[in-house]
C-alpha cells in the first residue's frame, strides 16, 4: 500500500499549510492532537474526494461547508477517515496554534 504524502508549503511555526495526499487503502484512526497548551485549529480545504470511501468524521466541527471546507479544533475532538476504497483523498491542511 502507499504512503502519506505530506508536503509542507508554509511553516511559521504558528501557522502551518500542507497539501496531504492519502492513498487508496489508507484510513486515519479516531484521535486527537494534544497540543499542551493553547488553542489549535485546522482548516481542511478538500481538493480532491475518492470515489468512495474517505469519509471525514469529528465530533464538533465550527463550520463545514459542503464537506470541503471543514474548521474544526483538532486538540479538543476526536477526528478520523474511514478507509479510501477507491481513489484517494487530497486536501490543503492550514493549521493555527495559539498560546
Amino acid at each position: 500500500m502507499a504512503s502519506v504524502t505530506n508536503r509542507t508549503l508554509l511553516d511559521l511555526g504558528r501557522l502551518t499549510a500542507n497539501l496531504v495526499t492519502y492513498p487508496e487503502g489508507h484510513s486515519v484512526y479516531r484521535h486527537n492532537d494534544p497540543m499542551g497548551g493553547g488553542r489549535y485549529y485546522k482548516l481542511n480545504l478538500i481538493l480532491k474526494t475518492p470515489r468512495a470511501g474517505g469519509v471525514f468524521e469529528t465530533e464538533k466541527v465550527i463550520f463545514n461547508l459542503f464537506d470541503r471546507v471543514i474548521l474544526f479544533r483538532p486538540d479538543l475532538y476526536q477526528h478520523s477517515v474511514s478507509k479510501i476504497e477507491k481513489g484517494k483523498r487530497v486536501l490543503l491542511s492550514i493549521a493555527l496554534h495559539t498560546p
